[in-house]
């Protein structure tokens, strides 16, 4: 499952003399930060959103992990549901609690008092979560440290996110290193990222393959790998989902 929708989206493959000029990212922005995974409370499960959206207009509004219904389920009935699962020691779990605190989510939706935003309960939550190897929470740890000046802490959470296969993190990591000055490091990262699929780290070596600082043999096969990893991600119901959500940013630009 990519992290961001816009991953699923491949470039064309490159040329002899150029890599290509289309931009992706600029053509639909919106899908830079369009997250893909959804969580279900119930079982503390986790699914793309293009599946979540097939299920629904299916009129199929159950769980397709543990079969319970959800159609129409209250909020305060999901948030018993997440401490469930918390009291359960579920890092997935874990993490969603600590983002609702972080975000002070859910508050006076359909009349519960949600959670206040709260960085040191959200910190404590990531910790718990990031301890029992949730690489979402060590991502987010890094961030969090990364803004409080903790260097030396931030790059062990992302270095600990990366390993676990967080692309966002790998991408991160790059971009410190590149701060730094260790431009060889800061390729190497992104080169994983990007053969993994992801549109950001492909967008930033194209970037570096122009003012010379990448090789034409690295930009191709980077390039080559990143394709044939978008193509693994692609698949009909994706592609309606994209769609979707195009339309949708579309026409909410419109109303603004």
């Amino acid at each position: 499952m990519p992290t961001k929708l816009i991953c699923c989206l491949s470039l064309p493959p490159a040329t002899i003399s150029s890599v290509p000029i289309y931009d992706f990212a600029e053509a639909n922005e919106g899908l830079t930060t369009e997250p893909m995974e959804g969580y279900y409370p119930c079982c503390g499960k986790s699914i793309c959103h293009e599946c979540i959206h097939s299920f629904q207009y299916s009129g199929n509004v159950k769980c397709p992990f543990c079969n319970s219904d959800r159609g129409g389920i209250l909020v305060e009935d999901a948030i018993k549901d997440i401490r469930k699962r918390v009291e359960s020691n579920d890092a997935a779990s874990i993490y969603v609690l600590g983002s609702y605190y972080y975000h002070g989510q859910l508050s006076l939706q359909q009349g519960v008092s949600g959670f206040p935003q709260d960085l040191a309960k959200a910190t404590e939550l990531y910790i718990r979560a990031a301890d029992l190897g949730n690489s979402q929470a060590h991502c987010q740890l890094g961030d969090i440290y990364h803004k409080g000046g903790d260097l030396k802490k931030a790059k062990f959470h992302y270095e600990a996110a990366a390993m676990a296969g967080h692309e966002v993190a790998r991408i991160t990591l790059g971009s410190l290193e590149f701060n730094s000055g260790n431009m060889e490091r800061t390729v190497k990262h992104w080169t994983i990222a990007a053969s993994a699929g992801d549109y950001l780290a492909m967008h930033n070596l194209r970037v570096f393959f122009e003012d010379g600082d990448v090789s034409r043999d690295t930009i191709d096969s980077t390039l080559d790998a990143y394709n044939k990893s978008c193509v693994e991600m692609r698949s009909k119901e994706r592609d309606v989902y994209i769609r979707f959500v195009i339309d949708r940013l579309v026409l909410m630009n419109l109303k603004i």
